[in-house]
């Protein structure tokens, strides 16, 4: 009878690297899950048809635009460890970048896009370079300094507009030119849809490939990482430029959603504590937890300062801060390992 074949011996790192590269990263779906990702699919592409209301929708092309910024941050945090406080910096620079082209010099805005993604990665390359030197807090709080010298150096810069921001000209004649949709917000869904499914697909290739296999192992042991030949710093450059582009994207659009922007309303310290919260919220380090937490935290936000914004006594944020509390003391893996263990013991049952 043929003997299996002789395992490396333990105490070799190079030869369980080798055995854990030969191992599939991750299994692949199964038909139940196929069903259920066509039917969120279905439901997605049939859910304005069916709530057609202006602010149904306008929620749901919100919740597209968190959850974007939030899978990015989801990548250099969640899959690489790199915790980051200034992701409002990647944002307000794709949202000025489609925005003060177009209001300026008549760019159109897919075009400034473009330009914002490539401005950001430039500079989340500048930012990555000196502070992933640093490790833990003090990386993040490295993060914080930068996107808050870049909020006080946006509030000062005149040629953009200083505290004023940019006030985005309003075009009916060439919505498609201008990125801009004034009788109906089914293009700004869809386009944020398809926007955000296209960042979702490069996190599942991330999970199955080499990359994402180099991400992990940055984030739980980057000391036996580097000593197996992973060349950290490289990878670690790659997740933040993936995450800066995701960002920028979606400020590009939040800028022609909204059509005025300034350093308040993209550059916030406020906006890249928001984002981290909604990964926590939804489970980080995981494809879905992003979306979860955007599609809970932002109508929750809403719906709280609609009902109790205004009276004085801060309720809402007090509801808004209890549940972040809760989830993180009771569900710590976040509301997708809460939903994850209901159904297991609804299967079981």
């Amino acid at each position: 009878m043929a003997q299996a074949p002789h395992a490396p011996p333990a105490g070799e790192p190079r030869a369980e690297l080798e055995r854990a590269r030969a191992e599939p990263v991750r299994t692949p779906l199964s038909a139940k899950q196929w069903v259920w990702l066509a039917l969120a699919g279905v439901a997605l592409i049939a859910w304005p048809h069916v709530f057609d209301a202006p602010y149904q929708r306008h929620v749901l092309v919100m919740v597209f635009i968190y959850a974007l910024m939030a899978q990015g941050w989801n990548v250099l945090a969640g899959y690489c460890g790199q915790i980051s406080l200034g992701q409002a910096v990647y944002f307000g620079i794709g949202a000025y970048s489609a925005g003060f082209l177009y209001a300026n010099y008549h760019i159109s805005p897919w075009l400034g896009m473009l330009v914002g993604v490539g401005i950001s990665v430039l500079v989340a390359l500048a930012i990555g370079l000196p502070t992933f030197r640093l490790r833990g807090h003090y990386f993040a709080i490295a993060t914080l300094v930068i996107g808050e010298i870049g909020h006080t150096l946006m509030l000062n810069w005149e040629f953009v507009g200083g505290a004023t921001g940019v006030w985005i000209p309003i075009d009916r004649d060439s919505p498609w030119y201008s990125f801009q949709f004034h009788d109906n917000k089914l293009p700004n869904y869809y386009i944020g849809l398809g926007f955000l499914t296209a960042a979702c697909l490069v996190v599942v290739w991330l999970e199955r490939s080499k990359a994402g296999l180099y991400f992990r192992a940055i984030r739980d042991e980057p000391d036996a990482a580097r000593s197996l030949g992973v060349d950290v710093t490289r990878y670690k450059l790659v997740a933040i430029m993936i995450s800066a582009a995701f960002t920028a994207v979606a400020g590009a659009q939040f800028a022609q959603y909204v059509l005025v922007i300034d350093p308040e309303t993209v550059f916030p310290l406020l906006l890249s504590i928001l984002v981290v919260l909604m990964t926590m919220l939804g489970g980080i380090g995981t494809l879905w937890g992003p979306i979860i937490g955007a599609g809970v935290l932002f109508p929750l936000s809403e719906a709280t300062r609609v009902w109790l914004g205004g009276t004085g006594g801060a309720e809402d944020l007090m509801i808004y801060g209890a549940l972040i509390l809760l989830i993180s003391v009771f569900w710590p893996g976040g509301l997708l390992a809460l939903l994850r263990r209901l159904f297991v013991r609804s299967g079981d049952a």
